[in-house]
């Protein structure tokens, strides 16, 4: 019996998935219309009916669906085109009272908003970040993507074992894998997963380590083995007032880090921006003497050049640099050299292993 005990809840979880995407699609095809829906028309139109292998096991499908649609608020109306000809009742969701109202996003909300879809490219919730993003723009809400460009590297995960985890931290299902401790000794675990968090470029799992009976954190690249579910969906409970950050950071401790020193072309990298100890605009009279000129005498008087000196700490020069290198032109690294260097090493391996004009290009990043 326990053999199959990861087989069921994979199972159980992937009925969830297909409910979840019928549902959807369901919602989709209600309210895209004006007109009542027949439930022919609304088998036909959504996919996951046509598996019906019957009339009835269609019907009642629908029937729980609409059950489902209204506990989750959805305004669910019947209804027909004239009630006095006797026509076959149909559906529709009242536009009017399911539609967002009107949405205004600040330039560092949308930042927040395209880094939380590209955190998932990659992941199993790919598909609903894109959905959420084509929402979004359907209602004139353009999030800016070129902003983001340089954090792309950053937030792809290539962790075998961050998708596994992060189903089963979804699912509150227990798991086990091999987990390789920093002295190189590895060995089984049995946790029941409850967060996972980005710290310092780095992937943690926080959970309950089961034969230990503590919680601990768990780095995703020591991670050697396949991650297996051992129990059931949704056979614990996480602790409600879990902060899992401050379970990394108490685990893993703060790095050690370093004032850097960036001239960033206003309204651009509005991520590094937030993390900024400061932001003085560059004035004229300065960047006509060059870059060290200006970065020294950013005191916001007389006009701008459209440039920011941005000050803000660095934890790891080579993990700084692989994010301030996304972003070309539009961030030149002031000091630390270390960290100016990595972004032109960077910068010339991009150009082609370093040509001569990636050699003279004045460190962009």
């Amino acid at each position: 019996m326990a053999s199959s005990a990861p087989s069921t809840g994979a199972a159980a979880a992937a009925r969830g998935a297909r409910r979840t995407e019928r549902l959807l699609n369901l919602v989709i095809a209600l309210s895209a219309t004006r007109r009542w829906l027949t439930k022919e028309q609304i088998r036909t139109a959504v996919p996951q009916y046509a598996d019906c292998a019957t009339t009835v096991a269609f019907e009642r499908m629908f029937e729980r669906d609409k059950e489902d649609l209204r506990e989750l608020g959805v305004p669910l109306e019947t209804g027909g085109e004239d009630p006095l000809f006797g026509d076959e009742a149909g559906y529709r969701i009242d536009r009017d009272a399911y539609a967002l109202p009107e949405i205004n996003f600040t330039p560092a909300e949308l930042a927040v908003l395209s880094l939380a879809s590209r955190v998932w490219q990659q992941a199993s919730l790919a598909g609903p970040a894109t959905r959420a993003l084509v929402k979004l723009r359907s209602l004139g809400v353009e999030p800016d993507e070129t902003s983001l460009v340089g954090l792309e590297p950053r937030v792809r995960t290539s962790e075998p074992a961050f998708d596994p985890l992060y189903a089963a931290t979804r699912d509150r299902a227990p798991v086990s894998f091999t987990y390789r401790r920093a002295g190189g000794e590895a060995a089984t675990r049995r946790v029941e997963p409850w967060a996972i968090v980005s710290w310092h470029g780095r992937w943690y799992l926080v959970g309950h380590d089961r034969d230990r009976d503590a919680p601990r954190v768990f780095r995703l690249s020591r991670v050697s083995s396949a991650v297996k579910r051992i129990g059931r969906p949704g056979s614990y409970e996480v602790p409600a007032d879990l902060d899992p950050r401050e379970v990394v950071a108490g685990t893993v401790g703060e790095r050690t880090t370093r004032r850097a020193r960036l001239l960033v072309r206003t309204g651009s990298a509005l991520a590094v921006r937030r993390r900024a100890v400061s932001v003085r605009p560059v004035p004229a009279r300065a960047a006509e003497r060059g870059p060290d000129a200006a970065a020294g005498t950013g005191d916001g008087s007389g006009e701008g050049t459209g440039e920011d000196v941005v000050e803000l700490d660095v934890a790891d020069v080579e993990v700084s640099a692989d994010e301030l290198a996304g972003y070309g032109d539009a961030v030149l690294v002031l000091d630390p050299p270390e960290l100016r260097e990595a972004v032109l090493r960077r910068l010339r391996g991009a150009a082609g292993a370093g040509t001569g004009a990636a050699g003279t290009g004045g460190g962009a990043a």
